[in-house]
């Protein structure tokens, strides 16, 4: 039976539950709401509250798109609410897990903070339950945070990347308060997959972060992903002129949220029946991401891969890795992975919305015979899906490693390299798949990704990994040797897990100077 679970913060005293030997606390506002005044402009503080505040229910999810059906997500979205900015907490019991009877204190335990994926435009922290690492001694955060325009717009007007924002103002949150749910704030790791984790590999770069989280784990997702300011501005003016309103902040602020929502509908659907790089830019035509952080050279100074190769994180402790058939998820859950045609591969125009491999700067024909080479059997589609995963994830993640190795010989910080290769029933190991084994949640999943794991994923591979993440949070280690160049060896994840050394040469080689 649960029992109330109450807490005192900065800000005034949150009501949970408490079950299990876990507290639960959801929907907690880390900023005021982005509405009215505030609207699209960065995270501004929230103020204190009287009384007790009810946090036993999920909050508003950010405004936002409807997410496709198929891609195993399941919560209710679309729109979104206006007080948007809100976490939610697992921590152990009082007296559970090593914590003492007031929760915390200078020996507090790991905090691991989510930050959900979504393409930057869509997200609910309703999809994730992190019950099972607080199970296991870790105060679990879990952050919303603006998407699509209402976090990215760009109209270079002195604001910039407020999505990106929101998460500093989440992890300045977690600093100031998680000590009060058992936590230590000087023992952070930030965790995420796809634009959570290339929100990461931005986070790691920029001065704003800095202190706020001492290791960091990026899934799919690197520090490559940015558009220049020409570029986000271009889609920034598109969305006011199909607006119909002046290219100006509060001009667009002024709109209904469900029109706003309406023209980015549009605007993307624009984006994929004619990709043309110059009317849109080369950096969205292939990503087909028209919101994404920008470089606006005071938020993100520089590109993200850039700064840190320099030397920004290197005292950050990191794991990176990718899924060994990500990107094919996209091509088979639209069905375009059966259509594709060895003519459409080797050309230069859209594969039904799909930039085709000529996009990503490889050199066609050659590149493609060599992934045939590399791929015997592979239909074209799959060949696709192989040159659509190194350019999205799988280099970015290397060059990443390779990076941050370097930079972080003289901290002491370690780089840690997985793979997930655990194959979906009739599907593979694709894009996303490994959340619901990293928060071991495969016994209780039907609303995150469950219909793509099949009746029978394995646990003990659940367990191993999560097992890996929980020891990364608290030690720093998670089990397998440092990444180094020297050896490059990388931990993968399947039934029988075991370290690789360098099990990716051939598309390093491939792939360097492009990428």
């Amino acid at each position: 039976m649960a029992m109330d679970a109450v807490v005192n913060t900065r800000h005034g005293t949150l009501r949970g539950a408490e079950a299990d030997g876990v507290r639960t606390f959801l929907g907690v506002p880390f900023a005021a709401p982005p509405t009215g005044a505030n609207r699209l402009l960065p995270p501004r503080p929230m103020q204190p509250w009287t009384g007790v505040r009810d946090a036993t229910d999920y909050g508003d999810s950010p405004p936002q798109v409807a997410p496709p059906v198929s891609a195993g997500f399941d919560w209710d979205t679309g729109l979104g609410g206006g007080d948007c900015l809100n976490l939610n907490i697992w921590a152990p019991s009082a007296g559970a897990a090593g914590v003492g009877a007031a929760g915390a204190g200078p020996a507090g335990l790991p905090v691991m903070v989510w930050i959900q994926g979504g393409a930057f435009e869509v997200g609910s922290t309703a999809a994730y339950d992190g019950r099972n690492f607080a199970r296991d001694g870790v105060v679990c955060v879990v952050i919303n945070w603006r998407v699509g325009a209402d976090g990215f717009l760009f109209l270079d007007d002195g604001h910039a990347n407020v999505g990106l924002l929101d998460q500093v103002a989440a992890l300045e949150w977690v600093r100031d308060n998680i000590a009060d749910f058992g936590g230590d704030p000087g023992n952070v790791t930030v965790f995420g997959e796809s634009a959570g984790a290339m929100s990461i590999g931005v986070l790691l770069s920029i001065p704003r972060a800095e202190g706020l989280f001492r290791r960091a784990i990026l899934q799919s997702g690197a520090a490559h992903h940015v558009l220049p300011a020409l570029a986000a501005e271009r889609i920034g003016r598109a969305l006011a002129e199909r607006l119909g309103v002046p290219q100006t902040r509060e001009a667009i602020a002024g709109v209904p949220v469900q029109r706003l929502l309406t023209a980015q509908t549009e605007l993307k659907t624009e984006l994929l029946a004619h990709p043309d790089p110059d009317h849109w830019g080369h950096d969205v035509v292939a990503s087909l991401m028209p919101w994404q952080p920008v470089i606006d050279g005071d938020v993100v100074p520089r590109r993200p891969i850039d700064r840190i190769a320099g030397g920004a994180g290197a005292h950050i402790d990191i794991i990176v890795g990718t899924n060994t058939e990500d990107w094919k998820l996209f091509l088979a859950i639209t069905g375009v992975l059966a259509r594709v045609t060895e003519e459409s591969l080797g050309g230069t125009g859209s594969i039904e919305g799909f930039p085709p491999p000529a996009s990503y700067g490889l050199p066609v024909p050659a590149a493609l015979e060599a992934y045939r080479a590399r791929y015997p059997g592979a239909t074209p589609g799959e060949l696709l899906a192989a040159v659509q995963t190194d350019w999205w994830v799988r280099i970015p993640a290397i060059i990443l490693a390779e990076a941050h190795a370097n930079a972080a010989r003289s901290t002491g910080a370690g780089t840690y390299m997985y793979e997930f290769a655990w194959a979906a029933p009739d599907l593979g190991a694709v894009h996303a798949v490994e959340v619901p084994f990293v928060f071991d949640t495969l016994a209780t999943n039907a609303r995150l990704f469950g219909p793509l794991l099949g009746k029978n994923p394995p646990q003990g591979l659940a367990s191993a990994m999560h097992a890996a993440w929980v020891s990364f949070a608290a030690t720093g280690d998670p089990g397998w040797p440092a990444y180094e160049p020297a050896r490059r060896a990388t931990m993968r994840f399947d039934v029988v897990q075991g370290v690789v050394d360098d099990p990716r040469s051939w598309e390093r080689a491939l792939w360097d100077g492009i990428r």
